[in-house]
């Protein structure tokens, strides 16, 4: 289990695209209880999603209590035959492993694990507790994966005192960079209802194109300039629709999808609030449609759950991870809050959460890739940050 790269090869050839387990969970588990580890699969389900296996295992039975969170579940490959070695093999050549998976995050785990046998290995197992809490549903919904299973573990006693999150967050080079936060996801629809008409007689129909424009003008204005903590917010919309194939023809409908990442001067209830008051005044006094009666006529339907800010303010957890980034890279890591979602959203609820793994270059690409050196040097991170946050706890 010392050897991250053995580890990461099992996870590897197991092709878990979600929602398919494909044996990784087995295959995890399996290097675990080989540790010691108690463990426990559950599979969740809910209506109109897959169902999803997870993983909750645990080495010791006392405080304090050090998490490690990641996903087994991968996105699918794309065309295999784009790939320079096949996506499920674990094959290495010229120093890099390649393989779906390898960054994201199968990599991280495999680290994980390795550094956690070599601390065993060298200093006996933790005074205290370490758990590994893996889902199979990151990159999908995330309803049946992690949320579910920290509720699960919560009620039945298990206790978290802090949790690394190994997603791949350096940029270019190991070291670079510690997530200590992230922006949060709302997601909508715009929809503009109009009289369908023939174009030759725009003055019997309504157009809905126009007001929906003057919508999305309006969406489009800056939120704000950014936080001490965060960058600035953005909403980016991501599909414009009518539904309306017919050249000749005025639609009755448009609509338009909206994604919003926001940072810590907004909640979903502000911002909410604050898209539907710029929809109704450009509704009412949008220049494109100055020639009808009354404002356009709109609803904005809320998709999915929304995905909250938060920032890790624990300096126990940050102080260590930095600290054992750059006794093992020289490098100081920046403290970031960028990119998108992770399964950090659930967790922050819980214990205070970091992320660190490795450079995510080729994160759902083709030819998705790790170099070996960059492996070990994950590993002996997390090795570090296991003795030294329990060397701070004792």
């Amino acid at each position: 289990m010392t050897d991250p790269i053995a580890n990461l090869q099992a996870l590897v050839r197991c092709p878990s695209v979600t929602p398919a387990d494909a044996g990784a969970l087995g295959a995890l588990e399996a290097q675990l209880k080989e540790l010691g580890f108690a463990t426990h699969r559950m599979t969740f389900s809910e209506d109109g999603t897959p169902d999803i296996e997870n993983l909750y295992g645990r080495l010791g039975d006392s405080g304090p209590h050090l998490m490690f969170a990641g996903h087994t579940d991968v996105v699918p490959p794309g065309d295999e035959a784009s790939w320079t070695h096949a996506p499920f093999e674990g094959e290495i050549a010229d120093g890099v492993i390649y393989g779906r998976g390898t960054v994201d995050m199968k990599g991280g785990i495999a680290c994980f694990v390795a550094a956690l046998a070599r601390h065993v290995e060298r200093h006996g197992k933790p005074a205290g507790s370490v758990s590994l809490l893996i889902t199979g549903d990151e990159e999908g919904p995330a309803i049946n994966g992690t949320s579910k299973l920290l509720e699960w573990a919560a009620a039945r006693g298990e206790r978290w005192d802090a949790c690394i999150l190994g997603e791949p967050t350096n940029p270019n080079e190991m070291g670079d960079m510690i997530k200590i936060g992230r922006r949060g996801s709302l997601s909508g629809t715009v929809t503009v209802t109009g009289v369908q008409g023939h174009v030759a007689y725009p003055h019997l129909a309504d157009n809905p194109i126009p007001g929906l424009l003057d919508i999305a003008d309006a969406l489009l204005a800056p939120l704000d300039e950014g936080t001490a903590d965060f960058q600035p917010s953005n909403l980016e919309i991501t599909s414009f629709d009518t539904g309306n194939p017919a050249a000749n023809v005025i639609p009755a409908k448009c609509s338009l999808a909206f994604n919003v990442r926001f940072n810590d001067r907004w909640t979903p209830e502000t911002l909410r609030a604050e898209i539907l008051r710029r929809a109704e005044t450009a509704a009412t006094n949008g220049r494109l449609r100055a020639d009808k009666d009354g404002p356009a006529r709109f609803e904005v339907a809320w998709r999915d759950r929304p995905s909250p800010v938060f920032l890790t303010r624990e300096p126990a957890l940050v102080d260590v991870m930095a600290g054992a980034v750059e006794a093992v890279t020289g490098r100081t890591p920046a403290l970031s809050t960028s990119g998108g979602t992770s399964d950090a959203r659930f967790i922050k609820d819980y214990c205070p959460v970091v992320e660190f793994g490795l450079v995510g270059k080729t994160m759902h690409m083709v030819d998705e890739r790790a170099a070996l050196s960059d492996i070990e040097t994950l590993t002996r991170i997390y090795e570090q940050a296991i003795t030294d946050w329990f060397a701070g706890k004792a």
